[in-house]
């Protein structure tokens, strides 16, 4: 088309040397007419070469859809011949499955019963501490948190300000709390000193941490001379850092000074109490 182009021009040139004006300009206008028709063709045939690009897509992404459904019916078949193959071997292996789900059915049941005694105990033991504490005391709070037992003593029943050293007056309430203690030899007991945020340091303590161990400590003895089992004991400081009040207020601040006795059952024998149930249920079952 180029050369086509290349020539008329050149014609024209020739012949506008030799022609007249009027027919070089019909020449001038034939020439403006086969470029409009050249840039039409132009035109239509990048749209063609668009529409068979996108047409080649179109016809590769079907292709491969083709292929993938071919594959798709492939594995279709086979999970059908596998199907056959399972149900005929299922069959006869439904009357062990049911056997082997009732075996686990009362595993659980057996379990449930288990941690039921235990809950149960719990509450007993709840109504032993109210009965023998005093629940009127709005000093000493007793219930249930989280599957244990706990007994939150006021900081100001147990200690002067600062001080580590267990009054009088405590003494009285944990001789109630040994009490108790010590009529559930499956228990154990555990200590929990807490602060509030204000900075504490007197020698030979450096902060919180050490005065809520010492006083944790200090129930401790105390509690163990109580006769309470030592081996049964758990002595263990919080700081501040586990506060049930705000800190922004006296108030608030009171109820974080205090001291927790935590009465759990001791792990090691629940899960010896579990193991037995089951292995009762494997002899039971042979």
């Amino acid at each position: 088309m180029k050369k086509l182009l290349l020539l008329s021009a050149s014609a024209m040139l020739l012949l506008g040397s030799c022609v007249s004006k009027k027919e070089y300009a019909a020449l001038e206008a034939k020439q403006k007419e086969t470029q409009d028709l050249l840039n039409t063709a132009t035109v239509k045939l990048n749209s063609c070469l668009s529409d068979k690009a996108s047409a080649t897509a179109k016809a590769e992404a079907l292709e491969d859809r083709i292929a993938d459904l071919k594959k798709s019916n492939e594995n279709l078949i086979q999970s059908n011949k596998d199907l056959t193959i399972l149900t005929s071997k299922g069959a006869s292996n439904v009357e062990k499955t049911l056997e082997s789900m009732k075996e686990k059915d009362l595993k659980i049941s057996r379990l449930q019963d288990a941690i039921t005694k235990k809950d149960s105990v719990m509450l007993a033991l709840v109504t032993s501490l109210k009965k023998e504490v005093g629940i009127n005391d709005p000093d000493i709070e007793v219930n249930v948190e989280k599957g244990v037992v706990f007994i939150s003593i006021a900081d100001k029943l147990l200690f002067r300000s600062g001080s580590y050293i267990v009054n009088d007056r405590a003494k009285e309430v944990l001789g109630k709390v040994a009490k108790v203690v010590k009529s559930k030899p499956s228990f154990e007991c555990m200590v929990e000193a807490h602060t509030d945020p204000v900075p504490y340091k007197k020698p030979p303590l450096e902060d919180n941490w050490d005065l809520s161990v010492k006083r944790a400590t200090s129930v401790v003895r105390v509690l163990e001379d109580l006769g309470v089992d030592s081996s049964k004991l758990i002595a263990a400081g919080r700081s501040q850092y586990v506060p049930i009040a705000s800190n922004d207020t006296a108030e608030g601040k009171a109820a974080n000074r205090r001291t927790r006795i935590v009465i759990l059952p001791k792990i090691d024998e629940f899960y010896d109490m579990i193991e037995k149930e089951m292995k009762n249920l494997e002899t039971n079952s042979n």
